[in-house]
């Protein structure tokens, strides 16, 4: 109990970094573009303790999951006084404006690159090219029920893969011509045909066997506990060895390359995920948590808790550069208040003045805000709504890893 706490408060001090990390991403490149930064803080709610540092207030809320970054002038909607002026981010050039408010996202990559690299030449890395494909490591009878989330009822006789003729070795790569690329998908696929005839595209050797194999009824509990009606032929998968260790060198392009990937499948997260919050209401009234399914802070936590609980240090690590490829994605949605919808608004800019200049026109006056103070303030509610949603379910009905 005491790793599962620990594990707990240290990836919700990994979210604080993280966040704060970002906005320090925000914070080094406004001053390297030579622009005022007023305050920097992590953290929302009241001020728990400041201090000044050559002209900047730092500081703690007491709320540590939040920040900001307070530059002069970042719209022209704020006040600065004369002597900042010249120092104002509404003043300055078109990129080192897109530049800062990219720094964020910048910062979370990099970061995310860094804990990545540290586990590919520690623990080793998923290897891209590793073989899934569901070999049979042996073959069993069938259990017909589940008795607990951890035994079977007993049972006799071969089975009824190894009575159609499948083999130990045998490299199962379709289900009545449907590919599987892995046994997760294999069993996925049988779940579905319980009572039904099976027909297994088997590799064996230099041969490619079609083999019918009826798929046996059985009973078994799902993550709610509840006992469902799946199909099952009794066969065990090869342990697969999917992790790759690199060296200093090596591990560099591994990085990039895995770090590809988790980008890839975060863009394609965040696609899904407006569709994914009706059942995540769902689940707090009963229905089953999707585990791909978004999570809060406080699920996120949960489950960093239930991996150190059993000291599976690479996965939350692994977890946590994909937070921070998550908070640099999600920043980029081009919608205020992320930083993307500012951005959008410079490059607005930009491309306004460009039109202009071709009609012989000056450049125009920095985009008036208020006019997107209602997309603003509706954006803010969804997201705090959907916050709060999200938190709910992870405290009714939190997703977990190990059942």
């Amino acid at each position: 109990m005491v790793g599962y706490l620990g594990g707990v408060a240290l990836f919700a001090l990994g979210i604080m970094v993280t966040i704060a990390l970002h906005e320090w991403g925000h914070m080094r490149s406004a001053l390297a573009c030579g622009m005022k930064v007023r305050r920097f803080y992590v953290g929302f709610g009241p001020t728990v303790v400041k201090w000044n540092r050559k002209g900047i207030e730092y500081g703690f809320k007491a709320v540590p999951l939040g920040g900001f970054c307070d530059i002069a002038g970042m719209t022209a909607m704020d006040e600065i006084d004369e002597d900042e002026r010249p120092y104002a981010m509404v003043y300055k050039p078109w990129w080192q404006r897109i530049f800062v408010l990219s720094g964020g996202v910048l910062m979370n990559i990099l970061v995310g690159l860094v804990v990545l690299y540290a586990v590919a030449v520690t623990a080793g890395l998923p290897d891209p090219d590793a073989d899934y494909t569901p070999t049979v490591a042996k073959t069993a009878c069938v259990p017909a029920s589940q008795i607990d989330a951890q035994t079977l009822s007993d049972c006799t006789g071969a089975g009824p893969a190894a009575e159609a003729g499948i083999r130990k070795g045998d490299r199962i790569t379709a289900v009545n011509g449907e590919a599987v690329a892995s046994f997760v998908d294999l069993r996925a696929k049988l779940y579905e045909m319980p009572g039904q005839t099976a027909d297994l595209t088997v590799e064996r050797g230099t041969e490619v066997l079609h083999i019918d194999v009826p798929v046996t009824s059985v009973t078994r509990l799902n993550q709610a506990g509840e006992t469902v009606t799946v199909g099952a032929i009794g066969v065990t998968s090869e342990p697969m060895d999917v992790m790759r260790s690199y060296g200093p060198l090596d591990g560099i392009g591994a990085t990039v390359r895995f770090s590809g990937s988790m980008l890839s499948a975060t863009l394609q997260g965040l696609a899904s995920f407006p569709g994914k919050i009706p059942g995540v209401v769902a689940s707090i009234f009963g229905a089953e948590r999707d585990q791909e399914g978004p999570m809060s802070v406080v699920g996120a936590s949960r489950v960093g808790g239930e991996l150190v609980e059993r000291s599976q240090w690479t996965m939350f690590l692994m977890m946590l550069a994909s937070l921070n490829f998550f908070l640099a994605l999600f920043n980029l949605v081009p919608l205020p208040p992320l930083d993307g919808g500012h951005i959008a608004v410079v490059i607005y800019e930009k491309i306004r003045d460009f039109i202009r200049g071709l009609r012989g026109i000056a450049p125009g006056q920095p985009a008036d805000y208020t006019k997107l103070m209602p997309i603003t303030y509706f954006m803010s509610a969804v997201l705090l709504g959907i916050g709060a949603i999200v938190i709910i379910a992870d405290v009714v009905n939190p997703v977990r890893l190990f059942g």
